[in-house]
């Protein structure tokens, strides 16, 4: 049970670490974080392997990272292996496809592509930058009341349980989470599911024609039956992580000097537990 709990306590934390974009050169560029996620993707605790895919989906987005990645020995393997197992969650699926694609398609189109994202990266930074699925979509939250980790845990753990929300990060300075949910998801559930917390009430962020953005109150008088997701666990309460005291060095924006203290940590985890 020990080896189980630090494993998902070192993938969570590399996955946090991942969010941040100035960490993600150097967690592909190390020799042992990246072959460790790859493992953790064959872990048998589901939970483990979904937020190993949410970490190699953060890194992805670093167009620099998708060569390597794509080239690191099991990789895609790996990602394969998470697609046809018959075990694997819907949602774990559909985030493990959108990843083989990506690093499927890297180096391809680059001179086509080098000016759109390039102004891309100039817009408010999101989870997901593509559509490269059309079965899934993006929606932005802002959300009144999030000023603290225990309103995000809060707010996590009414997110992980709506059935068809693939993935979700948070951008706290702002108050808002962009998250990436089924197509067939209505924006809706997203807030029925944080105004059930009854300590933060959640608005939709959507762009107007002339590029800005507006935010949109969620109808007050609408019931929308939120389907419970019982195929992913809740991830690992921040209060029973052994790593709480380094939670604000891991997760605040910009921190890469802090946060390769634990990206070193991690390393060596994975070094232990991998390799001899």
């Amino acid at each position: 049970m020990s080896a189980e709990v630090d494993a998902l306590t070192v993938v969570n934390q590399l996955r946090d670490l991942a969010a941040d974009p100035l960490n993600r050169r150097a967690i592909v560029e190390d020799h042992g974080c990246l072959p460790g996620l790859i493992l953790f993707l064959d872990h048998p605790n589901p939970q483990v392997v979904y937020s190993a895919l949410l970490a190699v989906r953060y890194l992805a987005e670093c167009r620099a990272n998708r060569e390597k990645m794509k080239d690191e020995l099991g990789m895609m393997l790996s990602l394969q292996n998470v697609m046809q197992k018959s075990t694997s969650p819907g949602e774990t699926k559909l985030l493990a496809s959108e990843i083989y694609e990506i690093l499927q398609s890297a180096g391809k189109e680059e001179a086509e592509q080098a000016e759109a994202d390039a102004a891309s990266c100039r817009r408010k930074a999101q989870f997901f930058l593509g559509s490269n699925n059309k079965r899934a979509k993006t929606v932005v939250l802002h959300i009144d009341g999030l000023d603290d980790s225990t309103r995000r845990s809060l707010c996590e753990g009414a997110l992980l349980k709506i059935r068809g929300v693939i993935s979700f990060t948070f951008q706290m300075a702002v108050k808002r989470c962009v998250v990436r949910i089924r197509s067939d998801l209505k924006a809706e559930a997203l807030g029925t599911a944080i105004n059930s917390t009854k300590v933060m009430t959640a608005q939709q962020v959507v762009k107007t024609e002339d590029g800005g953005e507006r935010v949109v109150p969620f109808q007050e008088d609408s019931e929308v039956l939120v389907e419970e997701n019982t195929d992913i666990p809740d991830y690992l309460p921040e209060e029973e992580s052994p790593s709480q005291e380094q939670d604000k060095a891991v997760t605040r924006v910009g921190s890469i000097t802090d946060g390769m203290g634990w990206l070193s940590t991690a390393a060596n985890f994975l070094t232990r537990s991998f390799y001899w």
